[in-house]
């Protein structure tokens, strides 16, 4: 039975990076059903580039959003994406991903990802690794291993349809595997499967409003006030130090100070900090 799965891409002025990002799902082995491209007010030449192959391929499609102004991370992602799923013509897709248009794939990324899924019936989202090339020498971007970087997320229908899908605000892409390995769902990025990413996570923002809406993405999903200590703690040796560390903890304890909600999910918070403590104490948890 052949794989049918769907791409959405949030994209804002990604010029520089969008052509090779296409260029990448064209020569997949396993090509998707559809991939909806949508442009979230791009300034620059992004969407004449899509839609220049939208018009060669009738499964990419352009999807153009207003200009809000401003770049609303976080949740202004997700907003994008739901104007992607919501207007995708595809109903009977096994696999939703989520994609960055600063990628490059090799050819057989998608076809690698589905045979981990096939060998895994509990896996429900996965992800491929990403590299940077700095010099001329691949270095990989470090997370948990549960984690799937929010650039390259593929998701099980199954797996999707029992997290309800993704949180419209800071913190989305660690509340939906937080809550399906809640759930009994296994969470993974491959290291076999590798994608270039050409821009570091996190830096379409200056670093320091970066770090600040991670310790707010932090604040929102729940985290442990003793595991966020730790985590500025630990942060302290990389750079920027000392300042990226206070930088996540103004995010973190901006919620508190404002009372910003945080998510309505008593039993997900409760399950993240139970794994977040027993991290800290040295047991058997997913935060690895």
């Amino acid at each position: 039975m052949s794989t049918s799965y769907v791409v959405i891409t949030p994209v804002r002025d990604e010029r520089k990076h969008i052509a090779t990002t296409i260029e990448s799902v064209l020569a997949q082995t396993v090509r998707p059903a559809e991939w909806i491209i949508v442009d979230d007010g791009s300034k620059d030449e992004t969407p004449e580039i899509v839609g220049r192959y939208a018009r060669s391929h009738p499964w990419i499609r352009l999807i153009s959003r207003g200009d809000r102004g401003y770049r609303y991370s976080g949740a202004g992602v997700v907003e994008a994406f739901y104007a992607g799923y919501n207007a995708s013509e595809t109903h009977n897709w096994d696999f939703l991903v989520k994609l960055d248009g600063d990628l490059g794939l090799p050819p057989d990324y998608f076809e690698k990802i589905f045979q981990r899924f096939d060998s895994e019936p509990r896996l429900g989202i996965g992800g491929g690794s990403l590299f940077h090339i700095i010099n001329g020498v691949p270095q990989l971007e470090k997370c948990p291993r549960f984690h799937v970087r929010g650039a390259t997320k593929t998701y099980r229908r199954a797996c999707w349809e029992g997290i309800g899908g993704l949180q419209t605000a800071p913190g989305w892409d660690i509340v939906d595997e937080v809550k399906a390995n809640m759930l009994g769902w296994l969470t993974a990025t491959f290291d076999d499967v590798r994608a270039v990413h050409h821009r570091f996570t996190g830096t379409a923002e200056s670093r320091w409003k970066n770090l600040i809406k991670n310790g707010k993405a932090y604040y929102f999903a729940g985290y442990h006030p003793l595991f966020m200590a730790a985590k500025c703690v630990y942060r302290l040796g990389d750079e920027p130090y000392l300042v990226g560390s206070i930088a996540m903890a103004i995010g973190f304890l901006s919620g508190y100070f404002k009372q910003t909600p945080q998510i309505d999910d008593p039993a997900l918070v409760h399950f993240l900090r139970h794994q977040q403590l027993q991290r800290l104490w040295g047991q058997e948890t997913i935060w690895k």
